[in-house]
């Protein structure tokens, strides 16, 4: 059985092979107008009441993938193509080849119907409406498309040339970024602020006029002026040693007074009188 190329109707190399990713039975077809705006297409504007838009007939939607061998044994040709044919005949009516994502698009306002560029004779094209009577059927139509763009890397193709790649001075400039020269010029100085200080100024230090002084910031108590002018002071702690002896001195205090108990004629602490 002779091969059959889906988008032109000649005959395959006899080592081609073909397989079919998607078939669906009962598939209408629309003649559509130009898309006037970039929003996208709109069902409801070929199968709305008052619309002029001309259903074609229903056909068999097929999606071929078709694999065609390099005579110098490289790697083979894979193509797809998306195909209406005459449901009872099988007859070619239209076919679009899937070459990248615009080939197909889903209109905005249902899940069932699609919009896609289909090619001809003489590589003319032409832009129909095509809509499922299932919505399962459209889902799985959708699926058989990703699994084509994910096998041919038609999702990284558009990806691709999506991104603009900019200038040559532009990209420098993004890639190297204006360093910034935070050393200090001749004759800057850096001041810091250290606040309000407090405690004691060390021996020697500056008055902050760049005089040398000695001595504190804080300023000794005042104990009240004395008669003579003098300032008093409170007395110094004592010291260890006479901590000692004052401690020595109570002790021997405590033992006198005790001894003068008895001699006052009180009783020893064994009642003599009451035995």
């Amino acid at each position: 059985m002779t091969t059959i190329d889906p988008s032109t109707g000649r005959p395959l190399p006899t080592e081609a092979i073909q397989r079919v990713l998607f078939v669906a039975f009962s598939v209408h077809v629309y003649s559509i107008p130009p898309l006037s705006s970039n929003k996208g297409y709109m069902a409801t504007s070929w199968t709305g009441a008052g619309s002029t838009v001309r259903q074609i007939f229903t056909a068999r939607l097929r999606i071929i993938e078709t694999a065609v061998p390099n005579l110098d044994n490289s790697e083979e040709t894979v193509k797809t193509d998306i195909v209406l044919e005459d449901p009872s005949s099988g007859q070619l009516f239209a076919a679009a080849p899937y070459t990248d994502t615009s080939v197909v698009e889903q209109v905005l306002d249902s899940s069932r119907f699609f919009a896609i560029r289909v090619v001809g004779d003489g590589g003319r094209k032409a832009v129909l409406g095509i809509g499922f009577e299932e919505r399962s059927e459209a889902f799985d139509f959708g699926i058989a498309l990703q699994d084509v763009r994910k096998v041919q890397n038609l999702d990284k193709d558009v990806e691709t040339a999506g991104r603009k790649r900019p200038s040559g001075k532009i990209a420098l400039a993004e890639k190297v970024p204006e360093k910034k020269d935070f050393s200090l010029k001749e004759g800057q100085t850096i001041s810091i602020d250290m606040g309000k200080m407090s405690g004691r100024r060390r021996e020697g230090g500056s008055d902050g006029t760049g005089n040398e002084k000695s001595g504190s910031w804080i300023a000794p108590p005042s104990g009240g002026a004395l008669g003579n002018g003098s300032t008093s002071f409170l007395p110094p702690p004592p010291n260890a040693q006479e901590m000692k002896t004052e401690n020595r001195r109570s002790r021997q205090n405590i033992i006198a007074k005790s001894s003068s108990i008895t001699d006052m004629g009180f009783d020893d602490g064994e009642f003599g009188e009451f035995q």
